[in-house]
């Protein structure tokens, strides 16, 4: 990828939500939420608690939307990620 982020910036990949509720419900497109959950994909130098590759919880407001090489990707500031997901615990 050719983003590098600056300053306290992170770039995320949206993780795509569920196609059907737990009840087998199929969700069109309009009625699915956008998720708040999101993969590191690369930090600037100034950010501290985050590393590529972790998921995060990041604000619905914060992100900004680009897209690079046909791929879409969130920038948002480190203040945006609200928590870390750490699986297995």
């Amino acid at each position: 990828m050719s983003l590098q982020p600056l300053a306290d910036r992170i770039v995320l990949e949206q993780i795509e939500s569920e196609e059907k509720t737990s009840s087998g419900i199929i969700l069109p497109d309009s009625a699915k939420e956008k998720p708040e959950q999101a993969k590191v994909i690369a930090i600037g130098p100034d950010v501290k608690g985050i590393k590529v590759g972790e998921v995060v919880l990041y604000t619905k407001y914060g992100p900004n939307e680009v897209k690079v090489d046909g791929n879409e990707y969130l920038i948002v500031k480190e203040e945006d990620v609200m928590a870390i997901i750490k699986k297995g615990n």
